[in-house]
């Protein structure tokens, strides 16, 4: 197979006899994280250093800190056509347990100092040194050997090991490529996690694979952001949260505006932005945030393309090789682009997770006998093509009253209201409509937060009256996990 980093190992005809970047990018610098660098020369030692020690090891988890260590670990792991186990550590020990006994992995990767759970005590550590050097290796790993296994997040039960092979990585970064016109110019700025696909693989073997740069925050802030704006960075990617809170900050942060508007493509996903922050950002910036529809188990399926229309509130067209369809609940493919029809994604192509670690049960269950994978999410395409998401089967569905609901849509809406901050939907059991909505609020103002009449009736002038909430439940925040999604099943118990 070609490589997966052209830029660290040489195109066809330039490999020398020890490996290494091009002699035209190996001064250029790959990753940033704060004050520490390194340029493709370098990371390039570093990892094919790491990729000697660690041959031949099978699987290897990687302790996934926010550090130029865990850049390098998992680097170096798919030089050395070793699968690598990214690791949250901010998983509990019952978790991480259950992850290391599924996975088996042979050694644990992790920055020099790091300190590791008890769990973790057993397993042998190879501690990653960033400043190594030694001779790339060529990569002989066939395109349908395993280059990560990402665990699910287990909300039915214990996380599921998702196994990527190198293929998908190949053919995802490359259709983004294509849809963001993404070149070795672009420094792209983030402040995401990187046990997650979306931090990982797009932000950071993303600008790996395209011989560009990185610039890790550490930690998120509108004044990190600032700073790399308006030091080259040409792209951000960030979750719903941290574009809300830069749309909070923006009527008070001239500096703020100007420097996301200098950006070339702002980027969200993970979950859906809200459609008031998109109009906000888009307001005092002049720039458009686009969305992209992905998971775990397909990376990236759909994307808004650099060069087409960044409509809110929608995730773009499928992208290159990509095959999605919409399908009723009993299989019928729903040939309809109305923006209206709502239908379960469905989802082939070569993009795709091979099979769920040791769970050849739910694997079967995710395909279709055809080849599609049953992704649960639910949708509506418009006229043109666009995939609007409208919620998760399991918990965003919602049966009203002989209507198909989707409860994204009706977040929306409500949080186009002033005194909401945030919103969440779900529906439960009503013995006359199936089931009723209900809407979970964050008021703006917790001392004079709006009626549940004032808000069935916002609702209902903007969507319809079927669509308007029937119960209103008032929270000071809304549950949500390490990537700012809203957690439904928490709100049961809040």
């Amino acid at each position: 197979m070609s490589s997966l980093f052209p830029a660290l190992t040489g195109g066809p005809g330039e490999r020398s006899e020890t490996g290494g970047p091009p002699d035209e990018v190996r001064g250029r610098t790959a990753l940033r994280f704060g004050p520490r660098t390194l340029t493709y020369g370098e990371l390039a030692g570093a990892a094919g250093a790491l990729a000697a020690r660690i041959a031949g090891a099978g699987r290897v988890a990687v302790w996934a800190t926010p550090e130029l260590e865990t850049a390098v670990a998992v680097t170096g792991a798919l030089l050395a056509g070793v699968a690598a186990v990214p690791l949250n550590p901010k998983s509990g020990e019952k978790e991480l347990a259950h992850i290391l006994s599924d996975s088996a992995p042979s050694l644990v990767l992790a920055a020099p100092g790091a300190e590791l759970p008890p769990v973790l005590g057993e397993l042998p550590r190879t501690d990653v040194d960033a400043s190594a050097a030694g001779p790339v290796p060529a990569e002989r790993a066939a395109d349908g050997d395993p280059a990560l296994v990402v665990y699910t997040s287990g909300t039915t039960g214990p996380p599921k090991g998702a196994v990527l092979p190198r293929r998908a990585l190949a053919t995802t970064l490359d259709a983004l490529a294509d849809a963001w016109r993404w070149t070795g110019d672009d420094v792209l700025v983030h402040g995401l996690p990187l046990f997650h696909v979306h931090g990982l693989v797009l932000g950071v073997l993303g600008p790996l694979r395209r011989g560009g740069s990185v610039r890790h925050l550490g930690r998120f802030s509108p004044e990190g952001v600032v700073r790399e704006l308006n030091d080259g960075a040409t792209m951000m990617f960030g979750v719903p949260t941290m574009y809300h809170r830069l749309a909070e900050a923006l009527p008070d942060d001239p500096e703020l505006a100007k420097a996301l508007g200098r950006a070339r493509l702002l980027v969200s996903g993970s979950a859906a932005l809200p459609v008031h922050d998109h109009e906000r950002i888009a307001a005092a910036t002049g720039r458009r945030v686009i969305e992209r529809y992905g998971m775990t188990e397909t990376l990236m399926n759909t994307s808004v393309r650099a060069d087409g229309e960044a409509r809110a509130g929608t995730v773009g067209v499928p992208l290159p090789g990509v095959r999605l369809r919409l399908v009723e609940e009993d299989g019928t493919e729903i040939t309809a682009y109305d923006g209206e029809t709502v239908g379960e994604i469905q989802v082939r192509g070569p993009n795709l997770f091979t099979e769920y670690l040791n769970r050849p049960d739910a694997t079967a269950a995710a395909f279709t006998a055809d080849g599609f994978f049953r992704t649960g999410d639910m949708a509506v395409r418009e006229p043109d093509g666009y995939v609007r998401i409208v919620g998760r089967k399991a918990t965003d569905l919602i049966k009203s009253g002989g209507y198909k609901i989707g409860a994204g849509e009706i977040e929306n809406a409500l949080l186009e209201h002033p005194g909401v901050r945030e919103a969440a939907v779900t529906g439960e059991p009503d013995a006359d409509l199936g089931e009723r909505i209900v809407a979970w609020i964050v008021p703006a103002d917790p001392q004079g937060p709006p009626s549940a009449g004032e808000l069935a009736d916002h609702v209902a002038r903007r969507l319809a009256p079927h669509k308007r909430p029937r119960v209103v439940r008032y929270l000071e925040a809304l549950p949500r996990n390490d990537m700012g999604k809203i957690m439904k099943r928490a709100l049961a118990d809040a």
